[in-house]
């Protein structure tokens, strides 16, 4: 009897336990508060990063999380800490440009057992907008070709590797001597009025162009060049339109 009383308890505990898993879990669950933050750009075909915020209002700490997303990309949070708030960053990769809306995003937890797994939907959505994909050649190598562009060498910015279309005055002889073909690279001072992006003079389909301006326009913010660009139907002019506005422009065209 002594035996069958141990069975009896361990048997009551297993069970006890179990059918405890399931409120355990929704409170687990239940009070978290999840929203999208400030994000920055996305762009096409590239992997980027959804911001999250995790709020626990509660008195208690939430274990053993999972954020879902619905391209079935996941972010596991050990715990979140009672009465704090928790920032995750969830990937996704955008296949177009354009706008788009970030939804059925949903919690999962199997605390405190994995006999249970419960969920929670996210009510939280995020629209935004996917900016074309940024590449093509480069802007130094477009400037190189480009008869009208007017500079002068200003300062020496490192050194990058040759490839057919700088000037041979530019080459570095002491990478050469050591057998890598480098050249010197250097700020330069152009005049905004000959940077001029013309999109019938690209080569390629419209996402190819769209994506070489993007390249472009990036490329200028880095370096604080003013730009303008001729698309078919509208004149973009860095001075009178901020970069994300421009993007703006190229990602809806």
């Amino acid at each position: 009897m002594h035996d069958f009383n141990l069975v009896y308890i361990t048997l009551f505990f297993v069970f006890s336990l179990a059918f405890s898993a399931g409120p355990l879990g929704v409170l687990n669950l239940g009070n978290l508060k999840v929203r999208f933050s400030k994000q920055g750009r996305f762009f096409a075909h590239q992997e980027n990063k959804l911001q999250l915020e995790i709020t626990n209002p509660s008195q208690s700490t939430s274990w053993s999380v999972t954020v879902h997303g619905k391209e079935g990309n996941f972010v596991k949070v050990p715990f979140i800490k009672a009465e704090s708030t928790t920032r995750i960053a969830l990937a996704f990769l955008p296949p177009l440009r354009g706008t788009f809306r970030y939804e059925g995003c949903y919690l999962e937890s199997k605390y405190p057992l994995s006999t249970a797994r419960l969920t929670k939907p996210i009510a939280s959505t995020y629209e935004g907008i996917i900016y074309p994909e940024p590449r093509g050649i480069s802007l130094d190598r477009f400037l190189n070709t480009q008869e009208t562009y007017i500079g002068e060498e200003k300062e020496f910015d490192g050194l990058s590797s040759y490839d057919g279309t700088q000037k041979i005055s530019h080459l570095h002889w002491a990478s050469v001597a050591k057998g890598e073909l480098s050249v010197k690279r250097f700020m330069k001072e152009t005049e905004v009025s000959n940077l001029n992006f013309i999109f019938k003079n690209i080569k390629g389909d419209t996402e190819t162009r769209l994506s070489q301006l993007t390249l472009w326009v990036l490329a200028c913010e880095k370096h604080k060049l003013h730009f303008q660009i001729a698309l078919p139907n509208r004149h973009l002019d860095s001075k009178k339109e901020s970069i994300d506005e421009i993007l703006e422009t190229l990602a809806r065209y």
